[in-house]
Order: structure tokens, then sequence, then C-alpha cells
């Protein structure tokens, strides 16, 4: 029991730069208020003692805001950082080395008997607001973004975020510099303000346009070989595509700003 204690506070040491002394987690950390009050809840619910384990579990609730059904199966090492209004459902399993924000769900979608809420697996961290809801799986490793709202299974080392959750994935090596360092760069927050965080649908369009741009290159190329072969056609005058890319964040458009000034050459005489 009192190595299971020490492993707590560690996390909390672990997981929390504000964390000063053991007594101040002891104490004031009301996530570790719950988890321990679940111990015993969750000890009386197995001992087929369920209304009180339902009573210990009230109790805690009016006291951390945190509610956590007797029946939920914890694992080691568990924190819930601020605590406030996360929900834990009967049916759900959290593995070892988790992490939950405030305002987290983890919910059911069906009034059946039976396997109802998430399992969550090794080293999961679910941020601030997000509702993890239905008997999904959610692998090892796994982030959810602040108020994403999870329907689908996570495989494991994956990134989700959005309403529903998008999966956010590493960009490949033909994209450009610039995205590659936004993918990088956007990692996981658990408050949904990382910086340069881009939009998953901004993404999606901006490799559509790219592929655009790719065609449009082929084919104008694809034109002046007719045209050398002796083939003639109307000409239509086509508007330049030219480089374009949507921004989802302030930071992204004062770089592209600062990009197209570096851009002009000292002495190009500017139209007005």
């Amino acid at each position: 029991m009192f190595e299971r204690l020490r492993e707590d506070i560690q996390s909390v040491f672990d997981r929390d730069p504000a964390a000063r002394t053991t007594f101040e987690v002891l104490s004031t950390y009301p996530g570790l208020h719950a988890v321990l009050a679940h111990r015993v809840s969750h000890g009386l619910w197995k001992r087929n003692l369920k209304w009180l384990g339902r009573v210990v579990s009230n109790i805690a609730r009016w006291l951390t805001g945190v509610e956590i059904h007797p029946g939920a199966t914890i694992g080691r090492r568990f924190f819930i950082d601020h605590g406030m209004g996360v929900v834990i459902g009967e049916t759900a399993v959290i593995g070892d080395d988790c992490t939950l924000y405030h305002g987290v769900t983890l919910g059911g979608t069906s009034w059946e008997k039976g396997k109802r809420h998430p399992t969550l697996g090794n080293d999961v961290v679910v941020g601030a607001g997000a509702k993890v809801l239905g008997p999904i799986t959610v692998g090892d490793g796994a982030r959810i973004g602040s108020n994403a709202v999870v329907v689908k299974p996570v495989p494991s080392n994956a990134t989700v975020v959005g309403i529903p959750g998008r999966l956010v994935e590493r960009r490949s090596p033909r994209d450009t510099a610039h995205r590659e360092k936004l993918a990088q760069k956007m990692g996981f927050d658990a408050y949904g303000a990382t910086e340069d965080a881009p939009d998953p649908v901004a993404n999606a369009i901006n490799c559509m346009l790219d592929h655009v741009h790719v065609l449009e290159t082929k084919m104008s190329r694809m034109c002046e070989v007719l045209k050398s072969m002796g083939y003639t056609d109307e000409e239509v005058d086509l508007p330049e595509l030219a480089s374009c890319e949507i921004v989802s964040t302030a930071d992204e458009l004062n770089r592209l700003e600062e990009g197209e000034r570096g851009e002009e050459r000292p002495g190009k005489i500017q139209e007005k």
C-alpha cells in the first residue's frame, strides 16, 4: 500500500512542475485524493459491497470534483491534474502511467449492460476537456488533444485532435520544410494551445493545393511539347497558380508575410 502511495506521489512530481513538497502534494492535490479514494471504493466494489463503494465514491466526488465509478479499473502511477470535472465510467480500464487533465470524460454511448466505456493503454495522456466515448481502445503512448471527441479506436503512439477526433500524422519527406516543422511542433498539448498548432482540415486542403500546383506544372510542360510538335489550339489565359497555403495560426501568417518580404530583392521596383 505504501509503495503504491509513494509511486502516486512521485508521479505528481514527475508530471507537475508546480509540485514542491510531499506534504503539499498529499494535502492539496484533489487528483491524488480521488485516486486514493477510488482504491478504497474499488476494493469494496470487488468484495461485493457495492453500495458502500458507491458511497465512498460519492463522498470523494463532493470533496474533489472527480467522479470515478468504483467499478472502473485503474493501473499504477495514474495522475489526474487539477481534477475538476473528470468523469470515469464503470467499465473503463486505465493502464499504467496514464495522465488525465480536468474536464475529461471516459464515458459510454449505450445504455446496455456490459463493456461500454473506453480502455486506455499504458502511458496515455488525455488533454483538458476531451471526451473519449464508447467501448474503444486507445493504444499505448497515445495522446488525446484538448477538447477532442474520440469515438473510434486510437492506435499506439498516435495523437488525436479535433471534433470528431482526427489523427495528426507525421509529414512525409516530400512536404515542405515549413510544414514538416509544424507537424513536429504539433506534438501534444493538454490545453489545446500548442504554439503553431496547425488545423488538420487546413493541412488536408494544403495537400490538395500542392497536388494541383504539381499537376498544373506538368500540364504546362505537356502543352509546350504538343506545340513543338505542331499542335495548335485556342489560347486560354489562365491565372498564374502561385504557391499558396491556408494558414491556421497568426504566427504562420506572420512567417509567410516575412518570407514574402524577404523574397523582394533590394533595388526591385515595386508596382503601385
